[in-house]
């Protein structure tokens, strides 16, 4: 009887503790969720960023490593829909990656266009590329409505607008310019990719509540 009595306080203090751990472990795997959700989705962003400016700086360059660069981010186009699909399924994966290749293929056109001098094609091209954008974003948005269009379409036509930056600042030899275009390129596209992993996990909470595993 006094062994049980004097055992108690050490079964109180070790209750105590699960009792605490319990939810503090349940909030960790919450948070760590989220966390590795914003780095993936940061990662394939900052891929898209870095191979289309690989892209830019080999077309405009008449480099050997141009096909390449384009090969990767097409690629990276494929992983952003399989990323999505792991939440919307695979239709909805698939149809952003249609969307998204969509811009790539136009972008190639807008270089060209661009380098090539040819204005009225730059300009078509560059219609294309807004109306393109304009679709991903009505795309997304029905998806989850904690991505409202208008934010969206407002996100697309900012970073078309200074990806277009880098490819004049690139073909006109100012290099000042083309550095500060892309540090305004990554600043917004890791902002973009903020704003996705926030709508995924406001509309999913159950999957970033350490109730379930994801």
């Amino acid at each position: 009887m006094k062994r049980l009595i004097r055992s108690y306080p050490l079964m109180l203090v070790i209750t105590m503790i699960t009792a605490w751990a319990a939810p503090a472990a349940a909030q960790h795997s919450a948070m760590s969720g989220a966390t590795t959700l914003r780095q993936d989705m940061r990662k394939l962003w900052t891929d898209h960023t870095v191979w289309t400016r690989d892209y830019i700086v080999a077309a405009v360059g008449d480099q050997p490593d141009a096909t390449a660069a384009a090969n990767r981010l097409m690629k990276n186009q494929d992983d952003i829909g399989a990323a999505i699909a792991s939440y919307y399924g695979k239709p909805a994966g698939d149809k952003l990656t249609a969307l998204l290749k969509e811009h790539i293929t136009i972008a190639v056109d807008v270089i060209k266009s661009a380098k090539a001098g040819d204005k009225a094609a730059q300009q078509q091209a560059s219609a294309k590329w807004t109306k393109n954008g304009e679709d991903i974003a009505d795309f997304l948005a029905k998806a989850n409505p904690n991505w409202p269009k208008a934010t969206l379409v407002d996100m697309m036509k900012k970073y078309l607008s200074t990806t277009t930056d880098e490819v004049v600042a690139r073909l006109t030899k100012n290099w000042d310019a083309d550095v500060r275009a892309y540090d305004a390129v990554y600043s917004h596209i890791l902002m973009m990719a903020d704003a996705l992993s926030d709508g995924i996990i406001k509309q999913f909470p159950a999957k970033f509540s350490g109730s379930t595993s994801r």
